[in-house]
């Protein structure tokens, strides 16, 4: 009986924890399917981090591949306010700034051709 009552308390409680995180994060303005990208692109940023050392390297399939994560990684990113994201900023200057690079360097391949 008395295990039983410390299982629902705890049950209890993880709910609790629950709800005011998510309590927390819609007063924060942002909403939950957002922030769940967030979590999701911030995995990807360290990622795409590791790959924007060496984009130089890269074939131009990698190339793609890294665009379209990249611009995925931007997206859910602005949708959250920068201040939540302010730790990773450097990771994520230094993942646009090969993206950009990446970006340059394919229009320039492209009108060479042309």
């Amino acid at each position: 009986m008395e295990i039983m009552s410390i299982v629902y308390l705890l049950i209890f409680i993880i709910f609790a924890l629950v709800a005011t995180a998510v309590l927390q994060i819609r007063m924060a303005g942002i909403k939950i399917k957002d922030f769940v990208s967030f979590i999701q692109a911030n995995d990807m940023l360290d990622k795409l981090y590791k790959f924007s050392k060496k984009y130089k390297l890269m074939s131009p399939q990698e190339q793609i591949i890294f665009l379209a994560e990249a611009e995925k990684v931007f997206e859910a990113y602005d949708k959250i306010p920068s201040i939540v994201w302010e730790d990773e900023y450097r990771k994520y200057s230094e993942v646009l700034q090969a993206y950009q690079n990446i970006r340059v360097n394919r229009w320039n391949e492209q009108h060479k051709e042309s």
